[in-house]
């Protein structure tokens, strides 16, 4: 028991620093587990968007991520598929 206690106590310091990766390092791949947490932009698309900071992560298109000021102006980008509350 006593020598499987350090590998337990390492174990969730592991999955906490694999948790931390950043989005903006790397494109998205849609296809991946998680992308499900996205959030998709609706039809039709955003005309007219009030003036507010409420940050979101979009995701367009290609995979790649931008920060948003909310989820209206990022959807009203066409290359836009979704977001993700919260920056980049």
């Amino acid at each position: 028991m006593l020598k499987i206690l350090p590998q337990l106590l390492l174990h969730p310091f592991y999955l906490m620093s694999v948790a931390c990766a950043t989005y903006d390092e790397q494109k998205i791949n849609l296809d991946q587990p998680g992308a499900l947490d996205l959030i998709l932009c609706e039809t039709p698309r955003p005309q007219i968007c009030t003036k507010e900071y409420n940050p979101v992560c979009a995701t367009r298109i290609d995979g790649s991520v931008k920060t948003g000021s909310t989820a209206c102006t990022s959807c009203a980008d066409i290359d836009v598929v979704g977001y993700r509350s919260g920056e980049c």
